[in-house]
């Protein structure tokens, strides 16, 4: 009975969030207390909820103070150059600006925020895509794959579930995949090269006046002018030069915006590298890591106390969304485990698989994450499935840590889910159909994934 019960709670959670009938966090709380009546064990509710808080908070801690960390290097500028510099790379290669647009997806992905991602990379490239006539599913493709790769982050979202679902930490998951996940960015960067070349074979030799951010406000393209945020009233994109108009409206990273810190640039990316280094070399535990870099990012930059409200301000959404996010999973997985619902399911799931693939979980799991992410939202696949897995790899010996590991593999392709709202604004910004988004990118981001599920099998990861 708890079996069919378990599979049952995980069934009406995924409908109801694949259905829009439910946010996810109403969800996370209120199907597993209806079902822990149902089990009978109502009373005992209050007693899984507060463990499963106490469990989860740190990773709570860090991924509201990694958003808030690396929401405020962008306002300060730490990116800017980095922009700049890959626009100027491009010029008026196609290949180049295919490459340029994985590398600036790749950076930008450092905030954890596909939505914030897409906006910046296609802020400044659509203006490229656009005036040389390229392909612009191959522009939100590109972005999709680097991005998804890069979600993989403690603070991007599945490494924490995976962390919060599984009761480990998260540097124990992400530290040893950093050698898969680098090669699955090299996939994602030699494919860019790859459909650059397809796009400079199909539209020749091309010859402009000018491909380069000559100044902060203005890039010049074929003679004529695409206007940065900034340089009009309204902060806008303008053209000259027999435009069409499509690329008005594209706001990217203002130069003149009031939160720039130019003379503490280098304080900033000094204080990034060496956050990112002590992550990597576990000098301190994750989250302590990031409260105390948000602390001093924000005290450095902006001194005077109504600017740093206005900054944590600015960045309340994100925070609360992803931490009341991690709070209400405390209900789903504590409910799931003390009742007893994750071990039934685990047993029956045991028994259906041969015990000849029972020491391979690990790749079972990763060939699982490939489509199950895509058809279902990370939410449903991490707190409704990973666990399920991981007691069935229990089973037969194979560790939490290596389930979960494994559940990252598919990142690449969940970023073009139809259930991520980030890929949206993608598409919409880009101005494609997602039906020609999804045709493009499906085929490649599948071999991303798999190239990294390879990669973590010959390392010895998974």
């Amino acid at each position: 009975m708890l079996t069919i019960l378990g599979f049952a709670m995980i069934a009406t959670f995924l409908v109801l969030i694949m259905l829009k009938k439910m946010s996810p966090i109403a969800a996370l709380v209120l199907i597993p207390a209806l079902f822990c009546v149902f089990v009978g064990k109502g009373a005992h509710l209050g007693d899984y909820v507060i463990e499963g808080v106490g469990s989860l908070a740190p990773t709570a801690a860090m991924l509201m103070f990694a958003i808030v960390y690396f929401g405020v290097m962008i306002d300060v500028g730490l990116f800017d150059p980095i922009v700049r510099a890959i626009l100027r790379f491009c010029k008026a290669d196609p290949l180049r600006i295919v490459v340029g647009t994985a590398l600036l997806a790749a950076i930008v992905s450092l905030d954890g925020d596909g939505s914030t991602t897409f906006m910046i990379t296609v802020s400044a490239m659509y203006p490229l895509y656009k005036r040389l006539k390229m392909s612009l599913v191959v522009m939100t493709g590109v972005a999709a794959m680097a991005n998804g790769v890069m979600n993989t982050l403690p603070w991007g979202g599945p490494t924490a579930r995976a962390a919060t679902a599984l009761k480990v930490d998260a540097s124990d998951i992400f530290v040893p995949m950093i050698p898969a996940l680098a090669v699955g960015l090299l996939g994602v960067v030699v494919l860019s090269y790859v459909l650059g070349r397809r796009e400079r074979k199909r539209l020749g030799v091309l010859t402009l006046d000018e491909a380069l951010v000559v100044e902060p406000e203005t890039v010049l393209v074929g003679g004529g002018s695409v206007t940065k945020p900034g340089a009009g009233s309204a902060g806008t994109g303008t053209t000259s030069a027999g435009d069409d108009g499509d690329d008005e409206g594209f706001q990217g990273l203002d130069p003149d915006r009031p939160t720039l810190r130019p003379r503490l640039y280098w304080f900033n990316a000094a204080l990034t590298v060496t956050l990112l280094t002590a992550m990597i070399m576990e000098w301190l535990p994750i989250p302590v890591l990031f409260l105390l870099g948000a602390a001093l990012a924000l005290t450095v930059n902006f001194p005077h106390m109504p600017d740093q409200k206005a900054r944590l301000g600015a960045h309340a959404e994100n925070v609360l969304n992803v931490a009341g996010m991690v709070f209400a999973a405390a209900v789903f997985t504590g409910v799931l485990t003390g009742t007893g619902m994750v071990k039934h399911m685990a047993d029956w799931l045991v028994g259906a698989i041969p015990d000849s693939m029972g020491s391979q979980m690990g790749l079972v799991t990763g060939l699982l994450s490939i489509p199950l992410t895509y058809f279902m939202s990370n939410d449903g696949f991490y707190f409704g499935v990973v666990p399920v897995l991981a007691e069935a790899g229990a089973a037969h010996g194979v560790s939490s840590l290596e389930i979960a590991r494994a559940s990252l593999v598919g990142q690449a392709l969940h970023m073009s889910s139809p259930l991520v709202p980030a890929v949206y604004v993608l598409v919409g910004m880009a101005k494609v159909e997602f039906g020609d988004h999804t045709r493009f990118t499906v085929k490649w981001a599948v071999l991303v994934s798999l190239l990294v599920l390879v990669s973590g099998i010959l390392f010895g990861i998974i």
